[in-house]
């Protein structure tokens, strides 16, 4: 409320359009833009099997997240949402997906949406672990995180309906309870889903009226695509597809196209993501909040500092 809320800080010195454009499309589903890229697929599969050779266990879907929270650590633009037509900053860097759980039965299939919290100084091996734990966690056949817990809570349609209108006024007026923020996977800096892990062709999928997300990605099955080679002769290559939806009011055109440059960059160059981002940027001077590990690790390093 007053452009203060747990999950954003409201922007005030921004262009003048953007402050504009909510009021003209006040809905996400107004203001959707769809665009497919190809990711170099043999690129992608020579790291991953290099990074195995010396005992690091990284997956394409770690890979692409580990480009996304370096791309907001240097475009922090597209880390921002709207939410009762005014634009926010946000304060922390999340990933939220779906994850199969482990089932007792082979034909039955359960899944668990997990959110993950980000430092914008992650390397790719700081990603992989936080995403190993999330997705172990959240495999296990008993596992009901906060957000399955919530949702079962509402299997009464009467009362679904009363803390879903309660739930859009409060996130309206930026007074949603912290619980609520934590067990959303819809309040996030992306949601990411591998419909190639079923078989499934990337898709532009839409973003969420509720909650905060302002883009969606969707990773695809592997494309098998004719071209001709260097010399001229017909060769095979293999893509990746990724859908993206964004929300076009939160930053102009040329930052989604820096963004979307970037991060095909760090993919095609991955050894990029080893170390961490040399400069971290904010937006109006408000860092992000720390995941919990990164917070132990840093008190703990001031711990052994002043023990010395």
């Amino acid at each position: 409320m007053f452009g203060r809320r747990k999950d954003g800080r409201v922007l005030k010195e921004i262009d003048p359009i953007i402050a504009l454009t909510p009021y003209l499309m006040p809905m996400r589903c107004d203001s959707q833009v769809f665009l497919n890229y190809r990711l170099d697929y043999e690129k992608m599969a020579r790291y991953i099997v290099a990074q195995g050779a010396q005992g690091h266990r990284i997956t394409f879907l770690e890979l692409i997240i580990a480009a996304f929270v370096r791309v907001v650590s240097e475009i922090p633009e597209v880390n921002r949402f709207v939410s009762n037509k005014r634009l926010y900053a946000r304060t922390q860097l999340t990933v939220s997906f779906v994850a199969l759980k482990d089932t007792a039965k082979e034909d039955d299939i359960e899944e668990n949406t997990v959110k993950c919290h980000f430092d914008p100084r992650d390397t790719i091996y700081d990603v992989a672990e936080r995403v190993r734990v999330a997705i172990e966690e959240a495999r296990k056949e008993e596992a009901d995180n906060s957000t399955m817990k919530v949702a079962k809570l509402l299997l009464n349609p009467i009362l679904a309906n009363i803390v879903v209108h309660t739930a859009r006024f409060l996130d309206r007026y930026g007074i949603m309870p912290q619980y609520i923020l934590n067990a959303s996977p819809f309040h996030t800096s992306l949601f990411l889903t591998h419909m190639g892990s079923i078989g499934m062709p990337a898709v532009n999928h839409h973003i969420y009226n509720f909650g905060t997300t302002s883009l969606f990605f969707s990773m695809g099955s592997i494309q098998r695509v004719p071209e001709a080679g260097p010399d001229g002769t017909l060769v095979r290559k293999r893509y990746m597809p990724i859908g993206i939806t964004a929300d076009e009011r939160i930053c102009a055109g040329a930052v989604y196209a820096k963004m979307v440059a970037r991060m095909i960059d760090l993919i095609n160059h991955p050894e990029q993501l080893e170390t961490p981002s040399e400069t971290v940027k904010f937006e109006e001077g408000h860092a992000y909040s720390l995941p919990l590990s990164r917070k132990k690790k840093e008190k703990k390093s001031k711990q052994q500092a002043v023990a010395g």
